[in-house]
């Protein structure tokens, strides 16, 4: 549908060890940019946006990415946007007033009581603790992959392979492969 204008798509992958995917910032710059090259529609919006903060020179605040991604997402007559966030859990959770995690909650939260009819949004996440209330009453269909047998045996095959194809893992005894294969198992909860 993308490649033939029917739709954009639009994903971002949360990741802790990468600065640039850690917040709301990353995800709506990504986003952007994304999007921008996949129709026309958006240059103008772009183009404006690009111009207002001294043609690139200037930092954009969160408030005006988010506005800037509203305007794209309003647009009359636009195909459907697909956004898939991924691993959001991954996304840090700080004891700050108002933290990453909770700043894209806000925007997801936002997007959906818009009620674009354009936009539909995919979120993948551990089911934490501050996540679960908000995405919950939000979802339209939910899968849950954690407790899938066929989740835990792909978990359970993946640590066999490395422990027994890792170099200096291979010189182990097999009940020390084996105590490592099954804390391993045991502590991965669905990961």
């Amino acid at each position: 549908m993308r490649k033939s204008g029917l739709a954009s798509l639009a994903m971002f992958y949360y990741d802790f060890r990468e600065d640039q995917k850690k917040d709301l910032r990353g995800l709506l710059s990504s986003v952007l940019f994304q999007l921008c090259r996949q129709a026309d529609s958006y240059y103008d919006i772009l183009s404006m946006f690009y111009l207002e903060h001294e043609d690139g020179s200037q930092d954009p605040s969160d408030d005006a990415l988010v506005r800037c991604f509203k305007d794209i997402l309003e647009l009359p007559g636009q195909p459907p946007i697909f956004l898939i966030v991924d691993a959001l859990d991954e996304c840090p959770n700080t004891s700050a007033l108002s933290s990453p995690r909770e700043k894209v909650l806000m925007l997801l939260e936002d997007l959906i009581d818009s009620q674009l009819p354009n936009l539909r949004i995919c979120v993948t996440s551990r089911l934490e603790a501050d996540i679960k209330p908000v995405l919950e009453p939000l979802t339209f269909r939910s899968v849950s992959l954690h407790d899938e047998s066929g989740q835990k045996e792909d978990i359970e095959n993946y640590i066999k392979s490395v422990v027994n194809t890792n170099r200096k893992m291979r010189r182990w005894k097999a009940e020390h492969k084996q105590l490592v294969i099954d804390v391993l198992i045991k502590r991965a909860d669905g990961m």
